[in-house]
């Protein structure tokens, strides 16, 4: 066996005989780290019988048997519950309520008699039982192990024999098998590989918690998550009491899936009508403030955008800011309005805003943009109990957007009588019953405003 020493990129695992500022591969900068790598001597080869080809239709289709989670909206995220065998990722920012919901997982499996070992590398046993208490952790065999060697853990796995295992976070935890800290690109490789051969050899799925890095993307390499079997993204901002559970990645059910949770003093409580409950605060009459019906996965959402301009102190430089909503599309959209409609923004500050913390990325919100711009400019409030979605075209037009008919039942059971939507969808929801819910189809942005004021 022979060791020597390598520098390895922590964003893309790139491996290079000497340091570099700059990673040739990925392009990040400082990230690469010296780690000792291991040479071992090749395996003697050892007669196996060879895998033979089989055609498709002699292939069993065998179910995968699920554990159903006691948070519905987990269950469906996770595609019907989790896959037993199955390796979880779960990322987010720190703070953002990670370990608060494994504990409650943890704690209903426990309650339906389902053994759990909780791993927490970052906590003291008293830190988890003092956020036990606070979320109703009561009975059941729910086990707790601080511990960071994972060789000592899955021992104790191999003995506990759990129902499931939870690792509070992969960065943590090392293997002594290589050399190099926790948290490198290699021991959080090995550290996933290992969880990963104990989860399917004994039929245990298991939930790796992975933190958020300062640039946004998942802590660790992104060969990380070719390991597992399913990638969850946990969101939200730190002032708003929302979450957002969505999944990247599942080798078992749909990508489209997500749900919302509001964080409260008793843990993370799932909300069942989340339209409802980013309108609760939207002010009435006010110019600039337009709903807009938009897609978050498959989940139909009904969303304030709120717009403000105002005249600019800095005539050579308006400012453009936007919270929620993409900034470059925003300023298409601008330019849009002021060759179409002719509006003229060069002494205006504009500032637009998606109202409760959301982030909407779907060209559906377009026509809402619009029109709340407008609408402050006119200062005239949009009509009450009038929703909108659209996607906008550079020559001024309204593309038609996907899922219209889930868009206007959503509008239409939150009490919004009007909808104003591309004439392209207006032809396609003729065939849909929709009571009690009138349709204005435009087809450019002249129509809509016209319809709208």
């Amino acid at each position: 066996m022979k060791n020597k020493s390598v520098f390895v990129c922590q964003g893309c695992g790139t491996k290079s005989p000497k340091w570099m500022g700059r990673c040739p591969a990925c392009g990040e900068w400082n990230t690469m780290v010296e780690e000792a790598e291991v040479e071992e001597a090749p395996l003697v080869e050892q007669a196996f019988a060879p895998a033979e080809p089989i055609p498709y239709q002699d292939v069993k289709n065998l179910a995968k048997p699920r554990a159903r989670v006691e948070i519905k909206e987990v269950d469906a995220v996770l595609g019907g519950g989790v896959v037993l065998g199955s390796l979880v990722l779960i990322g987010g920012e720190p703070g953002i309520g990670k370990s608060t919901l494994l504990l409650q997982m943890s704690r209903d499996f426990a309650a339906g008699r389902t053994p759990v070992l909780y791993v927490s590398g970052e906590e003291s046993l008293d830190q988890i039982k003092l956020r036990g208490e606070r979320l109703g952790v009561g009975g059941g065999p729910l086990f707790l192990l601080a511990e960071t060697n994972l060789e000592r853990i899955l021992a104790q796995a191999e003995k506990l024999r759990p129902g499931v295992l939870v690792l509070d976070s992969v960065q943590t935890v090392f293997s002594s098998k290589l050399s190099s800290s926790p948290g490198t690109i290699s021991q959080v490789r090995e550290v996933a590989n290992q969880v990963f051969r104990f989860a399917k050899r004994n039929g245990v799925p298991a939930f790796l918690i992975g933190h958020i890095t300062k640039e946004g993307s998942l802590a660790g390499p992104k060969s990380l998550e070719h390991i597992v079997d399913v990638v969850l993204l946990f969101e939200g901002e730190r002032d708003h009491s929302h979450r957002v559970l969505r999944a990247l990645k599942n080798r078992f059910g749909p990508v489209s899936e997500l749900a919302i949770f509001e964080m409260t003093a008793a843990g993370l409580e799932a909300i069942p009508d989340p339209s409802a409950f980013f309108l609760r605060e939207r002010p009435k009459n006010e110019s600039g403030s337009v709903v807009v019906a938009t897609i978050k996965g498959t989940r139909p959402l009904l969303i304030e955008i709120q717009s403000l301009v105002s005249p600019t102190l800095f005539a050579s430089n308006p400012r453009r800011m936007t919270v929620g909503l993409d900034h470059y599309r925003t300023s298409m959209l601008l330019a849009v309005i002021e060759r179409k409609l002719g509006y003229t923004f060069g002494t205006e500050d504009i500032y637009l805003n998606a109202a409760g913390g959301m982030e909407i990325g779907e060209p559906a919100a377009d026509l809402g943009v619009v029109l709340g711009i407008v609408s402050c400019l006119m200062n005239r409030p949009v009509p009450a109990g009038l929703a909108v979605f659209g996607e906008v075209g550079l020559s001024g037009e309204i593309r038609s957007v996907g899922q219209a008919a889930a868009r206007v039942r959503e509008a239409a059971a939150l009490g919004f009588g009007t909808i104003l939507l591309p004439e392209g969808n207006v032809a396609g929801l003729a065939k849909e019953k929709i009571d009690g819910v009138r349709l204005l189809g435009a087809g450019t942005l002249r129509r809509a405003v016209d319809l709208v004021f």
